[in-house]
């Protein structure tokens, strides 16, 4: 079944600032998949189409905003089993479903595992379009949050050993006669050590490295695991 007025729709339509997102579609269905590669082409976006969740899967990883639009009932691994993967696999991709069915039961299972949005074919153009956009801008400040923690993680890595313990006291709140004797060195060694972490962590305020320190934290990697006995 093809999603009702796809194919109706002007394919001239100014392309949108998002011209690399690109929107993957996985239905078994050759005339859905067409008009949905269309439909999503008129938006400038790039449309990838797959006829089974294998083939998805065999599909190297995208580094752009994403998101998946997927059908609910596929042959072999179905659209649940697929997004089970994908969340564990590409949390950064968001998954709109689509199915023919009407399965309230399962869609209700599909928006409580993270979906973003649960259409039943023939479903309108504005309507796919607008969970996309929410989906596209969802992965694209995902992206922008791993980026940023990434670089995080590469700045704390080129600190030594001393220097990750004098940040974990810092940020605690110690002042540097405190760190100074809780490591058992000068309190002059201890602003040596300070300098260099806020110069490598890019942190021009106390204040700012304490919120690099959440974040490390917060990532729940080892970076992240500040701690005393570093």
């Amino acid at each position: 079944m093809i999603p009702a007025g796809s194919l109706g729709r002007e394919v001239g339509s100014p392309p949108m600032s998002t011209a690399t997102s690109v929107v993957f579609i996985v239905d078994d269905d050759v005339s859905v998949r067409e008009s949905l590669e269309l439909l999503i082409q008129s938006e400038g976006w790039k449309p990838e189409a797959f006829a089974s969740a294998q083939e998805f899967l065999d599909r190297p990883r995208s580094q752009v905003p994403s998101c998946l639009v997927l059908d609910l009932s596929l042959p072999g691994l179905n659209g649940l089993e697929l997004q089970r993967r994908v969340a564990s696999e590409r949390m950064n991709m968001p998954i709109i479903f689509i199915t023919g069915h009407g399965d309230v039961p399962k869609s209700v299972q599909a928006m409580k595992a993270g979906a973003v949005e649960f259409l039943t074919k023939p479903f309108n153009d504005e309507a796919l379009l607008s969970a996309v956009r929410q989906a596209l801008e969802q992965s694209r400040l995902a992206l922008v949050h791993d980026s940023e923690l990434q670089e995080l993680r590469q700045r704390y890595d080129s600190l030594t050993p001393r220097e990750r313990q004098v940040m974990t006291l810092v940020v605690s709140g110690l002042l540097n006669k405190q760190v100074g004797g809780e490591l058992g060195i000068s309190e002059i060694t201890v602003k040596a050590h300070r300098g260099q972490v806020m110069h490598k962590m890019h942190a021009d305020s106390l204040a700012a490295l304490v919120k690099i320190a959440a974040k490390l934290r917060g990532s729940g990697t080892a970076a992240g695991k500040i701690r005393q006995t570093d």
